[in-house]
Formats: structure tokens, sequence, C-alpha cells
């Protein structure tokens, strides 16, 4: 379960060094997250923890991610967050 310190911490890891980053994951965690079921939200913070440059690559289409899961929540964030 996701308490107020635990969310605040997860806020805090959408902070990334890249901007096209930012765009995606702030307005996610605001809005989307929340409506996640407790399985899906622990799988958006263990996205969280890839690098900046693989995160880039995957949401970007330049390189696909092999965790279908994670290639789910990635497919998921796209599709609610309008950049």
């Amino acid at each position: 379960m996701f308490d107020k310190q635990r969310y605040g911490r997860l806020k805090w890891a959408c902070r990334r060094g890249m901007l096209e980053l930012d765009v995606l994951f702030m307005p996610f965690s605001e809005s989307g997250f929340l409506e996640l079921s407790e399985e899906k939200q622990e799988l958006f913070e263990r996205l969280l923890t890839f690098d900046d440059p693989d995160l880039y690559a995957w949401f970007m289409g330049h390189q696909p991610c092999n965790d279908k899961d994670i290639n789910s929540m990635i497919e998921h964030i796209l599709s609610r967050v309008k950049v």
C-alpha cells in the first residue's frame, strides 16, 4: 500500500534528469498513478528504478523494452499522458 510517505518518495523519483521523462512521469504520478491497482502501482515504482537513457529509449520508441510488464506500463503511460 502506498502511504503518504511512500507516495512522496515516488513523486520525487519521477523527477528525472531529462525533461522528456519529467513531462511524462510528473503528470502521470499526479493523476493516473492513483487510479492504478496496487500491483500496477508497484510496477510503476519498479519502472522508476531504471536508468534515464533506457527509459528515454523505451518511451521514445528507439529501443524495445524486453520486460513485457514494464512495456505494458510504458504503453499505459503513453496512452494517458498527452505531450
